[in-house]
């Protein structure tokens, strides 16, 4: 649980999140809530842990939306694991394992548009940039605006 606070009481880990730090108040409600999603059905969203040489460095979840046989994935992860490419190998590989064990239409991914890392792992892994949404979400008491890639089986397929 630790490994997974200090992820989440980052600042600026949470800065893009709908969701604010977790604090130690509410640390432990909130793993418990992630301790939930341990399976991936069409109600429920699977969470797992990113692990590099014993220590929580990312969380990745994935859940089925309201359109036939689409998934979105969301992330995150520790500020110092950044650069090193754990968040490609990390989300590419759960991109592959999505459609190769649920066999899905599309993937997406919403994501803050102030978020140029995001966008760039996005990219990487070869998700392509399909919709800018202008200040369509609030969140923390501001407009944002928003993004929206994704990636089809057939495009992941041909890679």
């Amino acid at each position: 649980m630790h490994d997974v606070y200090e992820i989440y009481s980052e600042k600026d880990v949470c800065k893009y999140l709908l969701h604010s730090e977790w604090t130690p108040k509410n640390r432990q409600e909130e793993f418990n809530k992630k301790l939930k999603n341990h399976s991936l059905t069409q109600s429920d969203t699977l969470s797992l842990a990113v692990v590099c040489e014993g220590k929580v460095i990312g969380d990745l979840s994935a859940w089925y939306i309201n359109m036939k046989n689409t998934m979105e994935i969301g992330y995150s992860f520790s500020a110092i694991s950044g650069g090193k490419g754990y968040a490609t190998e990390a989300v590419g590989s759960l991109v592959k394992y999505l459609f190769d064990e649920y066999d899905v239409h599309r993937i997406q991914a919403t994501l803050d548009a102030r978020n140029g890392a995001s966008q760039k792992l996005c990219e990487r892994i070869g998700m392509r940039k399909e919709a800018h949404f202008i200040q369509d979400y609030w969140n923390k008491n501001e407009w944002t605006d928003s993004m929206v890639y994704g990636i089809l089986n057939s495009e992941h397929r041909q890679k």
